[in-house]
């Protein structure tokens, strides 16, 4: 645990004083026009219920594959809305939360996996040309930092299993570490070269929203979907203004009430917080260092993310999460004064010289996690629905696979990616409530424990871990 001072106890409040409680990626000027609502009945040949980054992607790919089918996707907000405009813009190629979690859950796929996930990576970063998405997609590495003693030995084992999986890594030692970005309390890190991008995510799904109907799709937003039912061989979608009766059906809900049941069962919404800082002066950024702009993450297991946008900001995220019961997701959901104010003390204790710096913005958002902190699918109505959900933030990238796997799912196609294990078998579900509240709670009291003990696991860890089941704080 990050052990804070009293001067950046006291700098926190006030530079938390005048940030306004809002998305930074999204809060600007240029945002995207908002399309109109669904107004009227009408068909079409694929509906698709969400209009984050996995809907966006699926009515993308649907359309290259088949052009000219009627497809119409429907956001009961803003495209973009949820957490694909809400997260840090960490564009990761891992489908698995990592290599390390992939190894544990699928070690006889980890190869195609992997494989996979570089064709997937490139396949956003083709789009993005091709459609000339302005949307600040740049190849950077990512960093993980050791801020304790113990987080060496744990750096150097996934040294090792990153270089014997093929990824191009580089141990750091302290001097090294504080030499690319200063901070006192950098003890070391590893950085990953392959398969990452940082991204402006609030641009990015604002692109593929374009892209999409360059291709015909239909956009509605505004419009949520309250009921889906099977009228023999179409599905009808209702909509408070107007219905759609479709042949096919994805829901790309995530975090978010889908229209069906069956996710619930395998999801829970957690909500993540985040920070930004206003730009940095010449000064400011002279005594950081940070020259590559690499994301970065610690290695408490409460961790924290961080990277700098093109105009000098720091954005700052993670730590904690909270899970509400009864899986509630609600817009008041999106402040927490507490987890804040913690954020921005652990911002200051890592980079004391900053000690003078405001935030303009904070936020929070719920994210789909699995107990096996990776996504997963399922279908509905004989196969005439699929749905995609639980990247645990990691979705910015594994969402355009997520998106790929749902459509080889409603459109029947036997892939490599429909014949995966990660695909055909679902993770451990989530006990109803009240022990889905009670084992969160327990699960995050033992995740705060083991950062207290050096990363001692602990028995309900432990236990957890023989299970190959789990929460991600």
């Amino acid at each position: 645990m990050i052990e804070t001072s009293s001067s950046s106890s006291t700098w926190a409040v006030e530079a938390l004083a005048t940030a306004e409680p809002a998305v930074f990626w999204s809060d600007r000027a240029d945002a995207a026009e908002p399309a109109g609502s669904l107004r009227v009945a009408q068909a079409a040949d694929l509906a698709i219920v969400g209009g984050g980054f996995t809907g966006l992607w699926a009515a993308i790919q649907a359309l290259e594959a088949e052009p000219g089918i009627d497809v119409a996707v429907l956001e009961a907000e803003r495209c973009g809305f949820g957490a694909s405009s809400r997260n840090g813009g960490f564009c990761d190629g891992s489908l698995t939360h990592g290599l390390e979690n992939g190894l544990r859950h699928w070690p006889d796929e980890i190869e195609t996996l992997q494989r996979l996930g570089s064709e997937n990576f490139e396949g956003i970063e083709a789009t993005i040309d091709l459609h000339g998405i302005d949307a600040g997609f740049r190849r950077a590495p990512e960093i993980a930092v050791a801020v304790a003693p113990w987080h060496l030995s744990d750096l150097e084992e996934s040294f090792a299993t990153h270089q014997t999986a093929g990824d191009s890594v580089e141990l750091y030692d302290g001097h090294q570490m504080r030499e690319r970005v200063n901070s006192p309390t950098f003890l070391g890190g590893l950085a990953r070269q392959n398969d990452i991008a940082l991204v402006d995510p609030a641009r990015l799904c604002w692109g593929l929203a374009a892209a999409a109907r360059a291709l015909g799709a239909s956009l509605f937003e505004g419009t949520p979907v309250v009921s889906i039912e099977d009228e023999g061989d179409m599905l009808r979608l209702s909509t408070p203004g107007g219905s759609i009766r479709a042949r096919r059906v994805i829901v790309a809900t995530n975090a978010y009430p889908a229209p069906i049941r069956q996710p619930h069962r395998y999801l829970v919404p957690v909500y993540d917080y985040v920070l930004m800082t206003e730009p940095l002066d010449a000064a400011q950024l002279k005594s950081i260092g940070w020259e590559g702009r690499e994301g970065l993450g610690d290695m408490w297991n409460q961790f924290h993310y961080f990277r700098m946008t093109e105009d000098d900001r720091i954005l700052w995220g993670g730590h904690d999460v909270k899970y509400h019961y009864k899986s509630a997701v609600r817009s008041d959901l999106d402040q927490n004064e507490a987890i804040h104010r913690v954020l921005a003390e652990n911002f200051f204790t890592t980079f004391p010289q900053l000690d003078r710096l405001r935030f303009t913005h904070r936020w929070g958002g719920p994210i789909a996690t699995t107990t096996r902190f990776a996504a997963t699918w399922g279908t509905q109505f004989g196969g005439r629905l699929s749905w995609a959900a639980g990247y645990t933030g990691l979705g910015v990238a594994a969402s355009r696979f997520g998106a790929a796997t749902a459509l080889d799912l409603v459109f029947d196609r036997s892939t490599e990616r429909s014949e995966l294990e990660m695909v055909r078998e679902k993770p451990f579900p989530f006990p109803p409530e009240p022990f889905r509240w009670g084992s969160v709670a327990i699960t995050k009291r033992a995740i705060r424990r083991a950062d207290r003990r050096d990363g001692r696991r602990g028995a309900w860890l432990g236990l957890l871990d023989r299970l190959g089941i789990g929460f991600d704080a």
